[in-house]
């Protein structure tokens, strides 16, 4: 049965003195999947480890269901925890085969060897691997290794699955593969999951809900599309991507925090004001700064009264669904991840518009790269009209070389930690 998680003003402080996290609280919900997202350092392996007992808290409670595992001084050791962990480095067993190594989850269950490996096969064809039963771990890729630690998580059965980046090991293509089985699989085992990453776009895409953890603080939990559409903070607005920042100045704001505010960008590019959303309290006439996300940021010509901003594109890459342009402008200030089905060549002209939906002003000082001084008027640029898709050096976009693929990368293998008894 799906557990519910309690976390409440969880401390962990490590014998040097340094504090890995900070009053940390959060409640998942039974048959939730929260996402962890934050960069290293930010306390969300700690935090895991710390869930799954693998570390000792320092204060704070942690309840899985209806039972308190650790308190500060009471601390229930993994194996009594009713968890299952998928690692990164898939920790298989290297002497046992597939099948056997997903029937080592059996043995807390005390199930007969016969019937243990009979279950274990039955998980193994669930995630595409029955073939492949009797292989060992050093006789299958990446992939194949990942599948295998999935299923032996799932076929514990336990109400609670903690996932340490499983999927960072794995080429790109093979990445996205394993997201979508390892979303379905464990939403239709009905468990409650936890699972950290670095990758914004893999966070958004598994995620029910979630967190953002800073130097050990959560400091931004919710639904993905609230996460994206409203950060609570620089920080957030910039680990789940940024087209760019830009140093503005408040010239018309709203009642409150949430509402829109119309901003001056700060560059000898800026053609006319910015709409955004006010991330936090600010002053009339206050700096700012402007934080645009990549699906805010729309290409045109600069011959019409649409755009906001005038710049160069400095570079074009082909997506396969179309292009994406780095713009450059006047002062050093780069926008990227310009999307458009139009291509752009490098060193040609050309205007932004920004929508206010992905717009978002906190208070600040100037953006890396813009200048200091007020506007004086757009850069004189010429005006550009767009033209139909063309590949690199004119060739169509059926000729482009979006470049080699990443070789296939094999996972090694590892063994559980013997305090983990999974």
């Amino acid at each position: 049965m799906a557990e519910r998680i309690t976390i409440e003003r969880l401390v962990k402080n490590y014998t040097s003195g340094s504090r890995a996290l900070d009053e940390v609280s959060l409640e998942v919900e039974p048959g939730a999947f929260l996402v962890l997202l934050g960069p290293s350092g930010s306390g969300k392996t700690t935090l895991l480890r710390c869930l799954a007992g693998i570390e000792r808290i320092t204060a704070g409670r942690i309840d899985i269901g209806e039972a308190t595992v650790a308190d500060g001084s009471a601390h229930l050791p993994p194996e009594r925890r009713d968890l299952s962990m998928v690692f990164q480095d898939y920790a298989l067993w290297p002497h046992l085969s597939a099948r056997d190594n997903v029937a080592f989850a059996l043995k807390r269950r005390k199930i007969a060897r016969p019937e243990a490996r009979k279950i274990a096969e039955t998980m193994l064809e669930r995630v595409g691997l029955g073939r492949l039963a009797s292989r060992y771990p050093t006789e299958l890729s990446g992939g194949e290794q990942q599948r295998v630690a999935l299923a032996r998580a799932l076929v514990a059965d336990t109400g609670l699955v903690l996932c340490d980046e499983p999927l960072s090991n794995l080429d790109a293509d093979l990445r996205e593969r394993m997201r979508i089985e390892i979303s379905s699989l464990v939403r239709q085992a009905g468990a409650t999951t936890i699972y950290i990453t670095h990758d914004q776009a893999e966070a958004f895409a598994l995620a029910d809900r979630v967190g953002v953890l800073e130097k050990g603080r959560l400091v931004q939990l919710g639904a993905p599309e609230d996460v994206y559409a409203r950060p609570q903070s620089p920080f957030v607005a910039r680990f789940t991507g940024l087209a760019g920042e830009l140093a503005v100045r408040v010239r018309a704001l709203p009642a409150s925090a949430g509402g829109r505010v119309e901003v001056e960008p700060m560059t000898r590019s800026s053609v006319r004001m910015v709409h955004a959303h006010l991330g936090a309290d600010l002053a009339h006439e206050h700096e700012a700064l402007l934080l645009i996300r990549p699906t805010a940021v729309r290409l045109c010509a600069t011959d019409g009264d649409e755009h906001h901003l005038v710049g160069m594109v400095t570079d074009v890459a082909f997506r396969g669904r179309g292009y994406e342009h780095a713009v450059a402008l006047d002062g050093g200030t780069q926008i990227s991840g310009v999307y458009s089905e139009w291509r752009v060549g490098r060193g040609e002209p050309v205007g932004l518009r920004l929508e206010a939906s992905g717009c978002h002003v906190f208070p600040g000082g100037a953006a890396a790269g813009a200048e200091a001084a007020p506007p004086e008027g757009p850069a004189a640029i010429a005006g550009v009209v767009l033209e139909p898709a063309a590949g690199r050096d004119g060739a169509s976009p059926g000729r482009a070389d979006p470049g080699p693929a990443d070789p296939d990368r094999r996972g090694s293998t590892a063994e559980v930690p013997a305090e983990v008894g999974l």
